[in-house]
């Protein structure tokens, strides 16, 4: 990998560097898609987060930036002293995750993203006043009354562009006014939680989907601000549900990293454990529901039969079945229960035979085959410029699991391997999912009966308080790589708090995948990236 600092030094000289665990540079504005350019080119191909940040004084993003060559990462931040219009030069003609993840931006802070193709609020209704994650946002609740009413639908959209050294706003259509779009949603089409896709035909083909977030969108960001940091511990458990422990693992990791934490090794493979139990058990909730989805509900019986198994298992040790709360700073708030590991080798046992039915009732079937084959191409290319990482993106022959890319916890030590296929379609999708279900039973074979004795937990403040600075941590979570992202100023509760979910970066394929597949096809596409919408809309 060439020398970082002096590929941005030739593009921008003014550009200040700190170094902390990631490399950041400070790069102006007038200078940010030309070093973008730069960077991408030579070979940060990936856009793996985008935070939105209020400064005080100025605002602006933080761009983590990934090479899949290296697996290197560096972080950009990129700000404007202008408050009352603020304004940033756009990246989505060069990642197309940034498609969505500048319009968050934009409807969190007020952020203009110049030549973005669609300035629109994403989550917020368009009367929404303000901008709820700006540090001067009015809470006023008049402002902000509860509607009863759906908002009117405006099929125009917002873009600024440069001309002649000012910017200037043009109106463009989402559809064109004799376009047939039909609206899929908002209820659970295929996915976990309330989603609408508004969808234009030509006779049962796809040309378009415009993506409609926010119906069930909390506003954790903007609460963490006013929690302490073991309180934001139990948002993480209500985002992707199904990939709760390793939510809570992400965040711990992270506040233990600022904080110089080392969590005890009993711990540690606890943790590691909870977290294989937790992927194999969303696999198989995605069977199930996946194949009743496409016409076979049988298999939503057998997929359920054993992950009742493992939330048995969960419910003995952390006392819940879902909304589970067992990581805490510095290890877990329990030691497993007495038939933790006896409950874990009966599963061990019997997994290998159950796979072996699930491939039978649905893998292997020439209906199933042809609804999934052929259907809803993501290409490695796409996959990565999407950020689609998790099962999805390994379907698309990119080797993206974060437990191998940049190890975490105990992972480093244990032999189990990445699946990668390069089917690139909906089937291979679904097989990748059964096929990692070996490897997290792979990964329990190996620790049962090697947790070691000692501490669940190591001794930590009773008043937790990071240092000054800003900390970025990721996993592997069930769908994909999950970040989080904090910026401290020294108090007890986080200055910024970002969760990077990678449901969103999912949804963000929907439109590009869809265009040309039939609307039947929609459910199994939709399906196979198995986003869950509170993840979404957080």
């Amino acid at each position: 990998m060439v020398n970082i600092q002096e590929l941005i030094g030739k593009v921008c000289p003014e550009a200040v560097f700190e170094e902390n665990e990631i490399t950041m540079a400070v790069v102006p504005d007038a200078k940010w898609h030309a070093t973008a350019e730069a960077l991408k080119n030579t070979g940060f191909d990936c856009l793996a987060a985008v935070v939105g940040v209020d400064w005080g004084e100025e605002m602006g993003c933080m761009y983590y930036l990934k090479s899949t060559a290296d697996n290197t990462m560096i972080s950009v931040k990129v700000a404007t002293a202008d408050r009352e219009n603020p304004m940033l030069h756009s990246v989505a003609d060069l990642w197309a995750v940034a498609n969505l993840e500048e319009r968050e931006v934009y409807d969190f802070f007020g952020i203009k993203f110049i030549n973005h193709p669609d300035m629109r609020r994403l989550f917020l209704r368009n009367d929404w006043v303000g901008h709820p994650l700006r540090k001067d946002y009015d809470e006023n609740p008049e402002l902000n009354p509860v509607r009863l009413y759906h908002e009117e639908i405006d099929d125009t959209t917002t873009v600024y562009k440069e001309k002649d050294g000012k910017v200037v706003a043009e109106k463009h259509n989402v559809f064109n006014p004799d376009e047939f779009v039909v609206n899929i949603g908002p209820q659970h089409p295929a996915t976990h939680g309330v989603l609408r896709f508004r969808t234009s035909l030509d006779g049962e083909q796809i040309k378009k989907i415009d993506v409609v977030c926010g119906y069930i969108h909390r506003g954790v960001e903007k609460l963490c601000e006013k929690d302490t940091y073991p309180q934001t511990l139990h948002f993480t458990d209500r985002l992707d549900y199904l990939a709760a422990l390793m939510n809570e693992h992400c965040l711990c990791m992270c506040i233990e990293k600022a904080m110089g934490i080392e969590v005890p090794r009993r711990a540690q493979v606890i943790r590691v454990m909870m977290d294989e139990l937790m992927r194999i058990s969303s696999h198989l909730l995605f069977y199930g529901t996946y194949c009743m989805d496409l016409g076979a509900t049988t298999a939503l019986f057998y997929g359920l039969r054993e992950r009742e198994t493992i939330l048995n298992i969960l419910e003995e040790t952390c006392g819940a079945r879902m909304s589970f709360n067992y990581n805490k700073i510095g290890g877990v708030m329990a030691d497993i229960h007495p038939n933790f590991v006896k409950r874990v080798k009966e599963l061990i046992a019997i997994m290998p035979k159950r796979l072996k039915e699930y491939h039978t009732l649905v893998s292997g079937n020439v209906i199933a085959q042809n609804r999934m084959k052929g259907v809803g191409i993501l290409s490695r290319e796409d996959a990565i410029n999407y950020c689609a990482t998790g099962p999805s993106g390994r379907a698309s022959g990119w080797a993206c699991d974060v437990r191998k890319t940049n190890p975490y916890s105990i992972y480093s030590e244990l032999d189990f391997e990445q699946v990668v296929m390069t089917g690139c379609d909906s089937y291979d999708r679904y097989m990748l999912r059964l096929k990692e279900i070996e490897q997290s039973i792979k990964i329990l074979e190996q620790l049962v009966d090697n947790i070691p004795e000692g501490d669940y937990c190591a001794k930590v403040p009773k008043i937790i308080k990071l240092p000054v600075g800003h900390w970025y941590q990721e996993v592997e979570a069930s769908r994909g790589a999950f970040g989080v992202y904090i910026e401290s100023k020294g108090d007890k509760s986080p200055y910024r708090l970002k969760l990077n979910s990678p449901g969103f970066h999912l949804i963000g394929t929907i439109d590009h995948i869809t265009r040309g597949e039939k609307i039947a096809d929609l459910i199994t596409i939709g399906g196979s990236l198995d986003y869950v919408v509170p993840d979404i809309d957080r």
